[in-house]
């Protein structure tokens, strides 16, 4: 058997698998691509192993071993991005790198990280009492006159 025969065909395999890795978007897609590029290297370890005539056989014995991890990163990868679908709604991975959970107050000026809502004594913020307030004054205005008169 010639080695020219699968050497070539893993090689496109594996360029294929790049592409797809560096162009797609989708995380599924992703994984699908990693999964080419790991069959590509099988390809070649068998045809290595079959050109070399190894007694050993330790072309095809560390492919069983590629195949058993691949099939176990992408159980693991497959869970993680439904997780990830689950909580943030797309696959997207161009997305999921824009919606990631930052700390707000690193964003924000020196001068806009001072708190601006009070609180009184009783723990609440004034702006939710005001809000309360003139929520009761709308819906009953005499007896926030009433509470407001006792205060």
């Amino acid at each position: 058997m010639h080695l020219a025969y699968p050497a070539v065909l893993a090689a496109l395999l594996f360029c294929v698998g790049l592409y797809g890795v560096l162009a797609r978007r989708n995380a599924i897609l992703v994984l699908m691509s990693v999964e080419l590029m790991l069959n590509a290297v099988n390809l070649n370890l068998v045809a290595f192993d079959v050109w070399l005539r190894d007694t050993l056989h330790s072309g095809q014995a560390l492919t069983l071993f590629t195949i058993a991890i691949a099939a176990a990163e992408i159980g693991i990868g497959l869970a993680i991005v439904l997780s990830v679908y689950r909580n943030r709604g797309t696959s997207d991975i161009d997305r999921l790198r824009d919606t990631a959970e930052t700390d707000e107050t690193e964003k924000l000026p020196d001068t806009a990280r001072t708190d601006t809502a009070e609180t009184d004594t009783a723990g609440t913020d004034t702006a939710e009492h005001a809000e309360t307030s003139a929520r009761q004054a709308d819906e009953n205005p005499g007896k926030t006159k009433k509470a407001e008169a006792t205060r």
